[in-house]
């Protein structure tokens, strides 16, 4: 059963690492958040890139996802605010790197996040929740997807990119039928799409014809200013509003905005 009847949460996530994950929650939080929607974005990541992105200084994190998830301080207490307008952040440290081994502990060991969720029913103030999960389908990774609407998958316009994705299906499927039955597939998003190589269109190609109209229309590029803001603490969207990284971003939301409205539409028909 969906945990907030008005607030929507999405995990993103790929076990591959590098596919633009971090980038792709940061961003499409903030392209969100322009447009007045409340968004809190959870960085799940043990490497806590999602927080550097968003301008979290490693001092500032001793109150983080960790702490929360075993209870050692509450949602408000980790609840950061970042320098953008409607966006709040619970960062992460390398302390979430114990998570792993001390979830495997717990009676509840896939759940926890979930119960975390409905304990806290003030986080419905928020349009959109956004996990960014660590490139692993571990217990971390499962807790996200089972506390999440939908789940978010960002693909590398390269080689192997369909290759660790059957595995991430069938970890939906089985999170389908044992944890989170109404957990949904948000779509498919191509990333570091690079025009000038025959590749990636071969690549857009095969994952088009695998998933269909799971994939978003929009393709985030290759582009320096992408790689360039995170160094600064700030999204693509902040650092270069007019690159093509942060114009493919902006063009996401607004799909991803419209794919929603669509949904719910044919849930009121």
């Amino acid at each position: 059963m969906t945990i907030f009847q008005n607030t929507k949460i999405i995990s993103i996530t790929n076990q591959k690492g590098g596919v633009g994950k971090t980038t792709t929650a940061i961003n499409l939080a903030t392209a969100l958040a322009t447009i007045d929607k409340k968004v809190l974005v959870i960085d799940f990541d043990p490497q806590g890139n999602a927080s550097t992105g968003l301008g979290i200084e490693q001092n500032e994190r001793n109150e983080d996802i960790y702490s929360l998830l075993f209870e050692k301080n509450t949602f408000k207490e980790v609840i950061k605010q970042t320098k953008i307008k409607n966006l709040d952040v619970i960062p992460a440290s390398i302390d979430l790197s114990a998570a792993e081994i001390d979830l495997a502990n717990m009676e509840e060991k896939t759940l926890k996040l979930r119960y975390l969720f409905q304990k806290n029913q003030f986080l419905s103030e928020y349009d959109y929740i956004l996990i960014d999960c660590p490139p692993a389908l571990g217990f971390l990774t499962l807790n996200a997807l089972g506390a999440s609407d939908s789940v978010m998958i960002p693909l590398q316009c390269e080689f192997f990119a369909l290759e660790g994705v059957s595995h991430l299906m069938n970890t939906i499927q089985l999170v389908q039928q044992n944890i989170n039955n109404e957990l949904e597939i948000e779509g498919v998003l191509l990333t570091m799409y690079d025009r000038r190589n025959k590749l990636s269109e071969l690549v857009e190609k095969d994952v088009r014809n695998c998933f269909g109209e799971l994939v978003f229309n929009t393709l985030i590029p290759r582009n320096v200013r992408i790689s360039e803001a995170p160094s600064h603490g700030k999204p693509v969207i902040l650092y270069d509003l007019d690159c093509m990284g942060s114009q493919a971003y902006i063009n996401l939301a607004a799909e991803f905005i419209t794919r929603n409205e669509n949904k719910n539409l044919k849930k009121v028909a």
